[in-house]
């Protein structure tokens, strides 16, 4: 099983030290994340730095842009990476979309599923040299010169993941994307009873088996030696949970264990920015559900546990672990 883990560093010019740093902890790949900074300048700089590390957005928020932009960032990230790169994509929510992007929103899934069809005519146009000539709902691609074109790659094309947490989207990537990022909130009971199941409905509208559909399942952990270590992390994880439960797109999840009367209630801190109330609200049980949590040793048995349906584990870490913690984390899943 592949493991990976967040590439985060406040200041950018340090994220290839960085992405050494996870390369030399033993991590097979390193992810980014829309957040303060964009997501793929820093894997430009992980990519001159590592020779082995896999390296991935996980996610890119695919409606904050159009598909030539994303597949030219692609394309160049794989060419750089020789290779190394797959690309996550998300639909984040409507109001991130319409307010803080400026970009239309309309019938989500039906969008993605034609945004990553439309970067895979694209593609096709550079590598196999063919007119480009894709017509959709959303995205129209019929246009592309020689001096715009980058030309064919001397390696495998990007591999296109999609996030989802809702049956729909989810869907979509078993339809059409390479792999599948299950979303850090969640339980294994909801991917039992919702994620999977949906993503074996978009596998058989396609006719695909199920071999050809990686899953990266990822998991926010709180990890510490000791008792003050182990309590930083759980009340940096407890304050995660509580920011994504705010959120009405997430509300199924609470829904599964009957904690759907909390989601409102965040919402509503939320707007005020309430934040350590919110973080308040979150109990020991909800957080030992959504999250795992314990020393390197429990952590590891219980990701092996938790994530057997999947290929590759990506921790969410959303507080400074110690490298060493980290190395002994490796160290146990890899027993």
């Amino acid at each position: 099983m592949l493991l990976s883990a967040p590439l985060i560093v406040p200041d950018l010019a340090k994220a290839g030290a960085a992405a050494r740093a996870l390369e030399a902890a033993g991590f097979d790949a390193g992810f980014t994340f829309e957040g303060p900074h964009d997501p793929f300048l820093p894997l430009t700089l992980a990519a001159q730095e590592t020779s082995r590390l896999e390296l991935g957005t996980a996610v890119a928020i695919a409606f904050a842009r159009n598909p030539m932009l994303v597949a030219q960032l692609a394309w160049d990230l794989q060419a750089l990476s020789r290779g190394r790169f797959s690309l996550g994509l998300g639909s984040q929510i409507r109001a991130h979309i319409e307010r803080r992007f400026s970009q239309p929103w309309s019938r989500p899934a039906a969008r993605m599923r034609e945004f990553v069809l439309a970067l895979r005519a694209i593609w096709a146009a550079w590598q196999e040299r063919r007119a480009l000539d894709f017509r959709g709902e959303f995205y129209l691609h019929t246009l592309m010169t020689p001096f715009f074109d980058p030309g064919p790659l001397d390696c495998a094309l990007p591999r296109v993941f999609l996030a989802g947490v809702g049956p729909r989207m989810t869907e979509v990537a078993g339809e059409v994307a390479d792999g599948f990022i299950v979303h850090p909130f969640h339980t294994p009971e909801f991917v039992r009873d919702q994620i999977l199941p949906a993503l074996e409905r978009g596998l058989a509208r396609a006719g695909r088996p199920r071999a050809t559909l990686e899953i990266a399942c990822q998991v926010m952990v709180a990890v510490g030696r000791n008792g003050d270590e182990l309590a930083n992390a759980r009340a940096a994880v407890r304050g995660q949970i509580a920011f994504y439960g705010s959120t009405p797109a997430y509300r199924g999840v609470l829904e599964r264990h009957g904690w759907e009367a909390l989601q409102p209630e965040l919402s509503a801190l939320a707007k005020r920015g309430a934040w350590p109330e919110m973080a308040k609200r979150v109990s020991d049980e909800m957080l030992d559900a959504i999250a795992v949590a314990g020393t390197p040793g429990e952590v590891a048995a219980k990701l092996r546990a938790r994530c057997g349906f999947a290929q590759q584990i990506a921790l969410v870490t959303p507080y400074g672990v110690d490298p060493e913690v980290l190395r002994e984390l490796v160290r146990a899943l890899r027993r």
